[in-house]
């Protein structure tokens, strides 16, 4: 064997070693007992995790594609480029959980949530640079089960060990339901490298079969509809900087494996009609479904789930066709949803711990007493919404353009309409914010450190975003004209 080969895995040696120190200062650094702050608390993983995405994408620009172990991991600057955005939003997960770690019961478990937050990565590299299906399944176990540890961090809280419960389980289920299709695709196909199905897979049942049942088991890891409803009930239940987590880095990862795997072993086969078919559907019902359960929900974190559920819609809309335009538009979403969604659920957490509130009816009047956190929200959920010249109104716009591309013009259009929708039950926090008063108001408080530069990352990435997709429209349309 060439041990060489494990060069070509810098990214996922990188990530491991930022473990092992982590888990070696767990071992011998102890909580400081006059302060209650852990000794190196959030310091030492935000450096570590910012210099290992630093180190991974500077030789991103003249890397090649490259494939190891007979094919089964695959390296390609996209992919690079991928997992830096997944470090880039663990890295603000980090910053926010602060406060948060800080508190009584969970000081001593800072460790815990830094390792089991890194592991879920590690899973998710693996699973973006599988190049065999066999490789994509470890990495995605390994990616499930230290979330269910996160969403059950707050074991104490009847809540959480609900949420930890209820995702363990349907996370069995849809990866059993995914090891199933893929034992299909295998007996329809005789291999599990994805560059030899579109030469040797046998079209019939049991490749249809197999193909229904891995687009299920991944529907279940995007909280695709009719696969989402363990969604609202797991964000409710986990610790909301966990949340967080779950909204964008794990559905991130998730929406670009599927990408790239319809597009490597089916889109080249017979079968291409077949999912292309089934994700129209499947995009219709998830926008629509989750926008009109959304309007009724009165819990900001049942919100935001539902929220999610709509924007998973939206993030694999570029995947129709399966084309390159496609796989730049939702690249391009994932980094607007990331430094939107990521920058919600940090007021979330903030006004949280230092209020106890989380309902929506809680934020009324909350511009007079935290104006910036405020403008902040607002900033983040325009750019959910889409509304122009915000950065997310041109992550849709990309996206639908690369769907209308691929002939679903139908479908584009349901998605505009949807999209009307999804401003309505937006602008009702704004309107509790701004317009709204209430008898005993979210009380005036600073942030700590670590939360402004949470807060600081998400604003400048929506703002600088937003510029990328102002300049990139108008060099795309002088080159049409």
């Amino acid at each position: 064997m060439d041990y060489s080969q494990f060069l070509y895995m810098h990214e996922e040696l990188s990530l491991l070693l930022v473990i092992t120190i982590l888990f070696v200062a767990d071992l011998i650094m102890c909580p400081d007992k006059k302060s209650g702050r852990g000794v190196y608390n959030t310091c030492l993983p935000v450096v570590l995790l910012t210099l290992h995405t630093v180190l991974n994408l500077l030789p991103c620009a003249g890397d090649a594609v490259t494939s190891a172990f007979g094919g089964m991991y695959q390296h390609t600057p996209m992919m690079t480029i991928v997992k830096s955005v997944l470090n880039v939003g663990t890295l603000v997960v980090f910053l926010m959980a602060h406060d948060w770690l800080r508190r009584e019961e969970n000081k001593v478990k800072q460790g815990e949530f830094y390792l089991l937050t890194l592991f879920t990565l590690l899973g998710m590299y693996f699973m973006i640079s599988a190049g065999h299906f066999l490789m994509f399944f470890i990495g995605l176990e390994l990616a499930s089960i230290p979330l269910a540890g996160l969403v059950a961090f707050d074991k104490l809280r009847y809540e959480s060990a609900e949420a930890g419960a209820k995702f363990i389980l349907l996370a069995l289920f849809s990866s059993a339901l995914l090891l199933y299709g893929v034992s299909l695709l295998y007996g329809a196909a005789g291999t599990l490298y994805f560059d030899e199905f579109f030469s040797q897979l046998r079209p019939g049942l049991l490749s249809v079969l197999g193909m229904t049942f891995f687009v299920t088991g991944m529907g279940f890891k995007i909280s695709l509809v009719p696969f989402h409803l363990w969604t609202a009930d797991t964000y409710q239940g986990a610790p909301t900087v966990v949340t967080g987590y779950l909204s964008v880095v794990s559905k991130g990862a998730a929406a670009f494996v599927l990408l790239t795997v319809l597009y490597k072993v089916f889109a080249l086969t017979p079968l291409f009609e077949a999912w292309n078919h089934g994700l129209f559907w499947i995009i219709i019902l998830t926008i629509t479904v989750a926008n009109l359960f959304a309007i009724r929900q009165k819990n900001l974190k049942r919100f935001m789930a539902f929220s999610a559920i709509s924007q998973a819609g939206y993030v694999i809309l570029p995947i129709m066709g399966g084309t390159a335009q496609g796989m730049t538009a939702l690249v391009y979403y994932l980094l607007v949803y990331m430094a939107a969604n990521l920058g919600a659920f940090a007021v979330i957490n903030v006004v949280e711990q230092r209020s106890g509130k989380i309902s929506i009816d809680d934020y009324d009047g909350l511009y007079r007493t935290n104006p910036k956190l405020a403008f902040l929200m607002t900033l983040c959920l325009f750019s959910l919404a889409g509304i122009p010249p915000f950065a997310g109104f041109f992550s849709k716009f990309f996206g639908f353009m690369a769907a209308f591309n691929a002939g679903e013009h139908l479908l584009v259009f349901i998605a505009l309409v949807n999209t009307v929708i999804s401003l309505y039950y937006y602008l009702l926090i704004v309107k509790a914010m701004y317009i709204k008063t209430s008898d005993s108001p979210i009380a005036t408080f600073k942030s700590d450190g670590y939360t402004r530069v949470a807060l600081a990352v998400c604003l400048l990435g929506v703002v600088l975003l937003g510029i990328v997709g102002t300049v990139y429209n108008y060099i795309d349309t002088f080159s049409y004209a």
